[in-house]
């Protein structure tokens, strides 16, 4: 008794120390490159600054933004904690932008975690001159322990003990996303302890980053915050992605409405620990022991052994249909067993369809072990779309980029042939850019991260990879949008491989979708990496315009906006949910655009110089010329004049 009196005192003051260091907490973190205390950039920060405790409540308690241009460019992100009180998450942000100008006055980088528990909330204000939205990071790091430790007695080891298994509850719980909520990535825990008050501990990540990034981030926080600290009394960890805190009381109101969870069992102790006892209480000794473990060890080592000849032999030759793929790259497809597809989706439930495609549906599965799937079901016994299938298996299964869709397996049992992929929950890019109320969730920055996304799985096809892919159909409908609306490129069935050596081929065999395929490739049969630009140009203009390239009957997108690029009009072609974003921004996109749907194939780009264009502020970029026209001849008053006479005229008015 007179020791949990004790420990109940030490606590006690303990926390009053903890109080007394709550402002230190909220301490802003300014680094990165120095600049002058007037400059434009100060500027652009205080009216950015000014707009965000407003706009994190309207936007459900995340908001991020940018203005300015390069260098001065300031670029802001802010964020409450799950459960905010909408006053007290403005009050909070306001406070941290005024922090952060005051703070930071000659500093271009800042963030900062947390929050004062009076006001009940906590928030990020973080700004940057350089877009940091969708990418983790880890630098610099911010740590404030408690400056007591727990009792240094023989309970240390129990309190670590129940410590850990908090922290991994805790971290579970926050990395398991959310798609339905803009606040995604949180948990906020209060656990018993066996001898010990209760702990609280809350985890937070930005929801920009995947649900990965997220556990990484957590992860290396709490190993940040523990490195020296062991048994301390309470504390806070945090890098710019994700915000760790426990203590031994409350904090931030966020545990208001929180479950409780048990403590743990406490282990039992044996007191004699040179023998363990089997079920007829005779004890057994150390050595039969090993000698158990070694016979076990022996027989698992013997299954292992046969399973991975079993699995070999069937990675050395997978057959489809009539096809035989070679395994030489030691890559291995797992093959799906019809019954559990089928119980994964319900045996094809209409209510799992998620789409319909060239040669089959599509539908949603989950497997008995919780993960979900997209799976193909290839049009049944009708021959239709076999080579596209044993041309998809052979691809994907050597391509590897997060920027392309994952196949896990294939399944063929009688006339069945079905492919089955990653879920990907967002649906494919065209549910949203021509959905007018869709539409609206994406704002430039989203927008330009998708088209950005895109161009570095099209980089990885034409040159990372170790084949050369060119895809054939790239189109709105052939991408996909994860959880965080990261694009992934999908639907390689009729995509062509290509010798490393090889950058132009001939077929008779058009595959592909009107409007989007390039003049020469239509036209004559000849295929190249300069066909996938051409469709991803067409493919950026409707991104940019919001508008699908069929809208425009009888001369496509590309040549409407290409029109009114040469009246010095090219404001009309963007979207007018865009209206906010800077225009010479978007422009510069609409340029790139009309360069990727050059008719001549060598006068496009190639992936990897789109990528730099979209990177850099100052690499200047060619003018383009007339593009590709999807109609031969313009009827003009005086009969019929040529395209090219056409934009001749136009460009002498």
């Amino acid at each position: 008794m007179g020791k949990c009196l004790s420990l109940i005192i030490f606590l006690s003051s303990s926390l009053l120390l903890v109080l007394q260091t709550l402002h230190v907490v909220n301490a802003v973190r300014c680094y990165g490159s120095s600049f002058n205390g007037n400059s434009s950039y100060t500027q652009n920060r205080q009216k950015l600054f000014s707009t965000l405790p407003n706009k994190v409540v309207t936007n459900g308690g995340f908001y991020n933004a940018s203005l300015g241009q390069s260098p001065n460019r300031v670029y802001a992100l802010v964020l409450c904690a799950r459960g905010y009180d909408q006053q007290a998450c403005s009050s909070c942000v306001e406070k941290f932008t005024q922090n952060t100008q005051t703070s930071c006055l000659n500093r271009i980088d800042s963030y900062i975690w947390g929050g004062d528990d009076d006001e009940q909330v906590s928030c990020l204000v973080r700004s940057s001159n350089q877009s940091f939205f969708g990418n983790l990071e880890l630098k610099p790091p911010v740590r404030y322990p408690c400056p007591d430790s727990i009792e240094p007695s023989k309970n240390l080891s129990l309190f670590l003990q129940q410590w850990d298994a908090t922290v991994n509850r805790t971290l579970e719980a926050a990395t398991k996303a959310e798609t339905s909520s803009v606040l995604k990535y949180y948990s906020a825990v209060e656990a018993e302890f066996t001898e010990f008050p209760n702990v609280y501990m809350l985890m937070q990540c930005t929801p920009d980053i995947t649900s990965q990034d997220c556990k990484q981030c957590l992860g290396d926080c709490v190993t940040y915050y523990r490195k020296d600290n062991p048994g301390r009394c309470g504390g806070m960890a945090s890098f710019p992605s994700c915000f760790f805190r426990w203590d031994l009381y409350p904090f931030h109101g966020a545990f208001d409405n929180v479950t409780r969870v048990p403590a743990p069992p406490r282990p039992q102790v044996q007191e004699k620990e040179s023998t363990l006892t089997n079920k007829k209480g005779r004890s057994i000794g150390y050595g039969e022991v090993i000698a158990i473990i070694v016979v076990l060890t022996f027989i698992y080592l013997l299954v292992f052994i046969g399973v991975i000849k079993v699995y070999a032999r069937r990675g050395k030759l997978i057959n489809v249909g009539s096809a035989e793929f070679s395994d030489s790259e030691d890559q291995f497809m797992l093959r799906f067993d019809l019954g559990v597809v089928l119980m994964a989706t319900n045996n094809f439930s209409s209510e799992n369809t998620l789409g319909q495609g060239g040669f089959g549906t599509v539908y949603k599965g989950t497997l008995v072990n919780g993960n979900e799937i997209a799976v193909k079901r290839l049009t049944r016994g009708s021959g239709q779309g076999d080579i596209e299938f044993k041309n998809e298996v052979s691809l994907l299964t050597r391509l590897q980029h997060r920027n392309l869709v994952k196949l896990l397996g294939f399944c063929i049992e009688g006339d069945e042939e079905i492919l089955v992929y990653e879920f990907v929950p967002n649906s494919s890019l065209d549910h949203f850019i021509f959905d007018e109320e869709k539409r609206r969730l994406l704002t430039w920055e989203v927008r330009f991260r998708i088209i950005e996304g895109i161009a570095r799985g099209l980089v990885y096809l034409h040159e990372d990879s170790q084949l050369k892919i060119i895809h054939r159909d790239l189109k709105a409908s052939n991408i996909l949008l994860d959880a965080e609306m990261n694009p992934k490129v999908a639907d390689f069935g009729t995509a062509r491989l290509f010798n490393t050596d090889e950058t132009q081929a001939e077929t008779r065999r058009i595959a592909g979708t009107r409007g989007y395929m390039a003049p020469e490739y239509l036209n004559q049969g000849q295929i190249s990496a300069k066909s996938d630009v051409y469709s991803f140009g067409v493919m950026l203009l409707e991104m940019i315009s919001g508008e699908r390239n069929n809208s425009f009957e009888g001369e496509g997108l590309a040549v409407f906006a290409w029109k009114r690029w040469i009246e010095g009009r090219p404001e009309i072609v963007i979207d007018h949910f865009l209206v906010e974003t800077p225009s010479n921004e978007i422009i510069k996109l609409i340029q790139i655009g009309l360069l990727c749907v050059q008719e001549n194939a060598t006068k496009r780009p190639t992936m990897s110089s789109v990528i730099v264009w979209l990177g850099s502020e100052t690499i200047p970029i060619p003018t383009p010329k007339a593009p590709a026209f999807t109609i031969n001849q313009y009827q003009s008053e005086d009969g019929t004049m040529s395209m090219s006479e056409v934009f001749t005229e136009l460009s002498c008015r």
